[in-house]
């Protein structure tokens, strides 16, 4: 696949309200694939917000439902959907919470990633992942590098999700305001550092402690800015393509004239 047409879901999330939140996330999305969208790209936790308060009844398995929803979803419309979800996960005698990021392609989970790095309150409320890498698709010959939010300021872990064969990078944050110029800067470092296109999907509206300015954006391989949402629930889309993330690194080799021996 050389060609993808990317979207994001700019949603703004009700905290705690599950059903209203996967309702409109899947109508935002029927927009999306209309326009012709194959890979979407929702909020991080977009089907709960932060639900600390209530989070023993809103956290779901694995294979919960909004990732059954999802995959209803996906399946029907032969698409990629790239989400997270608080994940409620049995250890022995009791449940570990996780952040969990779930890749759905033509209707069937093909990989998860649980965030490795929380962020202050997430700490007291979700154990970190173990592992980073990449989700290859199955029915695509696409490789998504997946980070969530506050990783977006830990540049290894986008080098190693592209080290390890990504082809584009997507970010599902829930990144509050004032933090716009961060955002945005360091969405786009991300993408010139790694001569790699990136999605950057963010939420908007107000949580019970911050505020959201959407800002979500899409970027190729140059670092240029391809389309960007405002603060204002809205789906934006993009052509990607593929083909000229190999022709960026052959006019400037950086990966390859990186010096692992030394850093």
């Amino acid at each position: 696949m050389s060609l993808i047409k990317c979207a994001c879901i700019q949603m703004n999330i009700l905290n705690c309200k599950k059903e209203a939140n996967i309702s409109k996330a899947l109508a935002m999305a029927q927009e999306a694939v209309e326009k012709g969208a194959d890979v979407l790209a929702f909020p991080e936790v977009f089907s709960t917000g932060f639900c600390y308060e209530k989070i023993e009844h809103s956290a779901e398995p694995e294979n919960g439902e909004t990732v059954q929803k999802m995959c209803d979803f996906s399946r029907e419309h032969k698409c990629v959907l790239i989400f997270s979800v608080i994940e409620k996960k049995a250890v022995v005698s009791r449940f570990e919470y996780y952040n969990l990021g779930v890749c759905v392609e033509d209707g069937e989970v093909v990989g998860t990633y649980r965030k490795t790095h929380p962020f202050k309150r997430e700490k007291q409320c979700f154990s970190p992942g173990s592992e980073i890498h990449p989700i290859r698709l199955r029915k695509r010959n696409l490789t998504i590098g997946l980070q969530i939010c506050y990783e977006l300021r830990f540049p290894e872990v986008a080098r190693k999700l592209v080290l390890e064969g990504s082809d584009i990078l997507i970010t599902i944050a829930e990144f509050p305001s004032p933090r716009g110029h961060i955002w945005k800067s360091l969405s786009i470092a991300r993408a010139i550092e790694n001569q790699i296109p990136h999605i950057a999907c963010n939420r908007v509206g107000d949580g019970p402690d911050s505020s959201f300015f959407g800002g979500s954006v899409i970027i190729d391989g140059l670092g240029e800015v391809k389309a960007e949402a405002n603060d204002l629930e809205s789906v934006i889309c993009h052509n990607i393509e593929l083909e000229k993330t190999l022709e960026i690194r052959e006019i400037i080799p950086a990966l390859d004239d990186r010096r692992p021996e030394l850093y």
